[in-house]
């Protein structure tokens, strides 16, 4: 599953594994072949989503900013 008008390097398809639910803003873990991708989405949007464990799921990335740092 991909959505064509976005470019598909920013995409990774994968499985819900766990959903932490808060008041205002809820963390949605989607278990990927290239790891477990963690976002924080709004409450009312996991809601519309009807998201669930289990459920598959489409993790799309848009960054205005990325940071990269050397490992010793």
């Amino acid at each position: 599953m991909s959505i064509a008008a976005v470019n598909t390097r920013n995409q990774f398809s994968g499985k819900v594994i766990n959903i932490l639910v808060g008041q205002i803003v809820s963390e949605v873990e989607i278990e990927t072949p290239a790891g477990v991708i963690s976002a924080v989405v709004t409450t009312s949007s996991l809601n519309n989503l009807r998201l669930k464990v289990g459920d598959p799921a489409l993790a799309l990335f848009k960054a205005t900013e990325v940071m990269v740092a050397k490992l010793n």
